[in-house]
Formats: C-alpha cells, structure tokens, sequence
C-alpha cells in the first residue's frame, strides 16, 4: 500500500493532524472515508500491519452508541463488518507512511508518526 491518509474532510481534528504533519509537504494519498470508503483489500491491510479490527475500531463513533454497542461483546467478525459497513467506526486518522500504520489523533500517535516521518 503506498503513503496514504485515511481521514473525514469534516472532522477537525482530522483537519488539525494534516496541517499538524504537513501532509500537503508529502507524497501521500487522501482518502476522505466517507466519500469513498476503505475497501475491504485496505481493511485486511491495516488489520495485518495493527495485529486486529478493533485496534482500528472507533468506539467514540456516534453509530456505536446508537446501536447500543457498548453492552455487547464484539469478535473481530464484528468489528470488520461494523469497520466495512459505516465509515465512523474508523478510528481516524489512519496514517500509513513507508510501510507502518499509526492510527488515531492520540498524542503519542502523532509524535511517533512525525519521528518517522523525519527518518
């Protein structure tokens, strides 16, 4: 998979990290997830680099909690359909840089992912 940024145009903080990274400074690849989804090949991807589903799975998605979610108890089947079926349940943004995957806007994420990119 080549440099890629999976990301929603609407979200702020989506807007802040690629500002933050200076993604427009790089050859990456922008996906905005909800016009044109993960697809399924790109999810087993981002699966085999993060060792599972959920570590992609978003569980502040607004979807989680109206489907009443949280009292449920997920397989990693689950996860993938939920992850396939609804572009919030991606824990975003997912960045893919020189073959590693860094997921989610917490702040060592984003730390780790500006290190490597300075390598």
């Amino acid at each position: 998979m080549n440099d890629c940024i999976f990301y929603l145009s609407t979200c702020t903080t989506c807007q802040r990290i690629l500002k933050e990274i200076r993604a427009s400074q790089f050859p990456f690849e922008l996906q905005d997830i909800k016009t044109m989804p993960l697809s399924p090949s790109q999810l087993d991807y981002l699966k085999k680099q993060c060792g599972s589903y959920e570590a992609l799975f978003s569980r502040r998605s607004r979807q989680y909690i109206v489907l009443g979610l949280a009292s449920k108890t997920l397989t990693e089947a689950d996860y993938k359909q939920y992850l396939l079926a609804h572009y919030s349940f991606l824990k975003r943004p997912v960045v893919v840089w020189k073959g590693r995957v860094f997921v989610g806007s917490d702040k060592s994420t984003i730390a780790a992912l500006k290190t490597a990119m300075e390598e």
